[in-house]
């Protein structure tokens, strides 16, 4: 069984030994650190057995938000707690904008703590598992969370070939590459460019533009994450070991959408589906090694921002039944 590894960082003795004793209850297994330097050397050596740090605010030399900031650019899946006796808006307030996941107070009671690392725990986990901005929406109570009919733009990258790259690595080789070259870095570019990241179908990436929050340029921002995505797996490419590479294929569609939660009582989700999903997925099977194709409605709200050729026009587009003009994105209008 995985043992969960907890790291208290903080100068006094006496609170790394009470918190040590408090968590290991919930099955921790924690280590301990007396300064935030001390922590990242910590940190760099077994950042992907972390599960959570707590640091003290307060500390001598790199101080507990420097630490948790710095923590968090090394896994940002670590799930990191402030603890201070200095309970001031301000610095809750940095903690808050430096993203991190939970602010606790000294003294604590020992049930009270050990309920919260549970709780920022399971948040972290979620946010994993729900796109920030729908669980944004879901923390507000916004009711446009319910199906409706919303334009979007929804974009799907594919790795050509990854049956081949699969059977010529062993399953945690793959597991570490796919995740650490190609989810990770591309998840963040639909993040970055304030997409929603509707989910990963095996080796395919799903991103929303324009549900549930929606801007004027959704499409724009959809193409500008493809060309971002294109640049990143090059660079990802020339890093990767012998002869190892991921090539990929996206495609790009825009127009109405069913946007909303939908399910069972069994299992919910925030998705959208519709013939723009599916002429998205098609542009995408469609997409040669490194290439981005789009509809036309796609191309009208972006042709005075990106460089883009016509390729052809198809009535044969399964699932599809009118007519659909496809472009070739190239790049950014310089």
């Amino acid at each position: 069984m995985k043992m969960n590894y907890l790291m208290v960082v903080d100068d006094e003795e006496g609170v790394r030994r009470s918190l040590r004793k408090v968590l290991a209850k919930d099955g921790y297994e924690v280590i301990t650190a007396e300064t935030g330097e001390e922590a990242l050397k910590i940190v760099a050596d077994r950042k992907h057995d972390l599960e959570t740090v707590i640091s003290d605010f307060k500390m001598p030399g790199m101080d507990g938000l420097q630490t948790l900031v710095e923590i968090g650019r090394m896994n940002s899946e670590i799930t990191r707690i402030m603890l201070t006796g200095y309970a001031t808006m301000e610095s809750a307030i940095a903690a808050v904008n430096a993203g991190i996941d939970g602010f606790l107070t000294k003294p604590f009671e020992n049930i009270e703590i050990r309920a919260k690392v549970r709780e920022y725990n399971i948040k972290k986990r979620l946010k994993s598992f729900v796109s920030v901005q729908i669980l944004n929406e879901l923390q507000k109570g916004n009711r446009t969370i319910a199906p409706r009919r919303q334009k979007v733009s929804v974009l799907f990258s594919d790795i050509r070939g990854f049956s081949e790259i699969a059977e010529k690595m062993s399953a945690q080789e793959l597991a570490d590459m796919m995740n650490d070259n190609y989810f990770e870095p591309l998840d963040n570019i639909v993040y970055e460019c304030d997409g929603t990241l509707d989910k990963h179908i095996g080796d395919s990436i799903m991103g929303v533009f324009g549900s549930p929050l929606s801007h004027d340029d959704d499409s724009y921002r959809a193409v500008s994450c493809a060309i971002r995505m294109k640049e990143t797996m090059k660079a990802v490419n020339e890093n990767l070991p012998g002869n190892r590479y991921f090539n990929i294929g996206i495609g790009i569609s825009t127009g109405e959408a069913m946007a909303g939660i939908f399910g069972s009582s069994h299992k919910k989700e925030y998705t959208v589906f519709g013939p723009t999903v599916n002429l998205a997925s098609r542009l995408e099977k469609l997409a040669q090694e490194n290439q981005i194709l789009i509809c036309e409605e796609t191309y009208q709200q972006v042709r005075d921002l990106v460089s883009a050729e016509p390729v052809y026009s198809s009535t044969e587009i399964k699932g599809i039944e009118r007519k659909i003009n496809i472009y070739s994105v190239i790049d950014h209008i310089k």
